[in-house]
């Protein structure tokens, strides 16, 4: 594997980062725009994934149909997506069609039309139905709620309906100005891509973009006290998700952490799932996630289940926490985990387009592109003590918030009492 990436900024402050993979014909492309639903107030809601919708319906030279038959004509597919920290729009192409797909996602990211805003506004109001009516999806945005209130990681990235209805068209391409800035901007290509003829195609085709403006500077994310949140849906599963403060991106502890997560409730050998789904029939899905931001994180666990089995599953998951907490992991799951984890990033690395995200998103963050070798070190020096520390810290009872939905808020109330029964008594009510 050649991992030896380059960076160019160019005079508006555009940087240009690739990766070449000598061995393949294609090449992965991604434009990251560093804003997301985070960066909104209240006011604004949804405008960040609102206008990733909007880069589609067309430019000043080219037509939302004639976007999609070019991709179309080049075999390969086109596509977006908002987060919480960073909007991007990517695609692969095989090498010789890479300066016609540059030259036009670069048009759509820099110079949008912004036309057609209404039909998009009713595109969304569908999607945003559908999350609705998606408890399995919903639950996630509950329990953000739960940990971070009010503060905007907490919010839902798909927005509020009647932001995306009610935004005037001025103030969707004054947002559009504010974020889309040049110095806000990384362009990110892996695969067959010679960087100094990459690099001078975009300087030629973006010599004109202005970057005196500098991006927004991030609000540090503001924590709430642990709470409980329920919504009542007649469902035939109630989906429930526990979860608390975890640890930035940038934090050196994160591969401690993947691996703890690997162990508790990331793959199929690991204890959640063997407790719940395997020895005991509990439930279809369940597992553990994590997620890191900028100055903060997230750790948690999902569990979708039948009324009947909800209190059973909840006191095997309390179990499984106390067990975390004290012992984490055996020696033989430590290994097992670090194996997985070093399988996992190496395979990634043979995709053109997991590389181009990384590329992408780390450098978008400020965070250090490490070699392959130097990231299975850091999975390799993962320590036992490291993963008690860790337990003990981020699972700690009364650091752990609720979020619920399904048909009965003091069923859920009980269950949750098996599991985290500091937090009942502090719960705090959707409808």
């Amino acid at each position: 594997m050649d991992e030896t990436h380059r960076l160019t900024t160019l005079e508006s402050g555009v940087r240009i980062v690739t990766e070449a993979m000598p061995s393949v014909r294609s090449v992965s492309l991604g434009l990251w725009i560093g804003t997301g639903s985070r960066y909104e107030s209240d006011a604004q809601a949804g405008l960040s994934h609102l206008l990733e919708h909007l880069l589609f319906k067309g430019t000043a030279r080219y037509a939302s149909l004639e976007i999609d038959q070019i991709f179309d004509a080049m075999g390969a597919e086109l596509n977006a997506g908002t987060g919480k920290e960073t909007t991007s729009v990517y695609a692969r192409v095989i090498d010789d069609h890479l300066a016609d797909a540059f030259d036009v996602m670069a048009d759509m990211v820099f110079h949008p039309a912004l036309t057609e805003i209404d039909s998009e506004r009713e595109v969304i109001l569908e999607e945003i139905a559908m999350y609705e009516d998606d408890p399995q999806e919903k639950v996630f945005d509950i329990l953000g709620e739960a940990m971070f209130g009010s503060d905007p990681l907490g919010r839902a990235i798909i927005g509020r309906a009647e932001v995306i209805s009610g935004t005037p068209a001025a103030e969707i391409a004054a947002f559009h100005v504010e974020r889309y800035q040049p110095r806000n901007v990384v362009i990110a290509a892996a695969g067959a891509v010679d960087h100094d003829t990459f690099a001078a195609l975009a300087a030629e085709r973006l010599g004109g973009l202005s970057g005196e403006r500098p991006p927004e500077a991030l609000q540090p994310a503001v924590a709430t006290p642990p709470a409980a949140r329920f919504e009542r849906k007649d469902t035939e599963q109630y989906h429930v998700c526990l979860g608390a403060i975890g640890l930035s991106r940038h934090d050196d502890r994160r591969f401690a952490l993947r691996v703890l997560d690997t162990i508790f409730g990331g793959t199929s050998s690991s204890r959640l799932f063997q407790e719940i789904r395997e020895e005991r029939g509990l439930a279809y899905a369940v597992y553990s996630f994590t997620s890191g931001y900028r100055d903060t994180g997230q750790v948690g666990l999902y569990v979708g289940t039948r009324a009947d089995n909800l209190g059973p599953a909840m006191a095997v998951v309390g179990t499984e926490l106390g067990r975390l907490r004290e012992c984490p992991a055996t020696a033989e799951e430590l290994q097992r985990a670090k194996e997985n984890l070093k399988g996992r990033v190496v395979l990634a690395l043979e995709s053109t387009g997991a590389r181009m995200n990384r590329l992408g998103s780390e450098i978008l963050a400020g965070e250090p592109l490490l070699t392959l070798d130097e990231v299975t070190d850091r999975i390799d020096g993962v320590t036992l003590d490291d993963l008690a520390e860790l337990a003990t810290e981020l699972w700690a009872p009364e650091r752990i918030s609720a979020a619920g939905i399904g048909p009965d808020g003091a069923r859920f109330d009980s269950a949750l009492g098996e599991a985290v029964p500091e937090l009942v008594s502090a719960a705090v009510r959707g409808s």
